[in-house]
């Protein structure tokens, strides 16, 4: 694992549920800390997954590439009624969804134990 004194940042990242194994088995492999945790919410109220990524100086760029790669957008449709029509038929409208939200925050002190 990193050593502690290397973490310099803390990189919370929310994902799509459908790219979190591909994303988990990439960042595993770069042998830092990640820890998942399942969330939901966003504009369509669906499942996420937000991980919780130690960043050594100089991996930010990687770690973004990394997930860059292993999460996709995609296009979805959420049901709008029309307005002023007598009968409620929702329109079907194209959404793009997806892809990784990253918040990247200093860390004054990181232990593992």
């Amino acid at each position: 694992m990193t050593e502690s004194s290397k973490i310099h940042a803390l990189m919370t990242a929310v994902l799509q549920e459908q790219d979190i194994d591909l994303a988990l088995r990439a960042l595993l492999q770069l042998n830092l800390p990640v820890v998942h945790l399942a969330s939901a919410g966003g504009f369509l109220g669906r499942r996420n997954a937000t991980v919780l990524i130690g960043l050594p100086d100089g991996m930010e760029a990687h770690v973004i590439e990394t997930l860059r790669k292993s999460c996709r957008q995609r296009v979805e449709y959420i049901a709008i009624p029309l307005e002023g029509s007598p009968l409620p038929m929702p329109t079907p409208v194209p959404v793009t969804v997806g892809g990784a939200t990253i918040f990247i925050l200093p860390v004054e002190r990181f232990e593992e134990f």
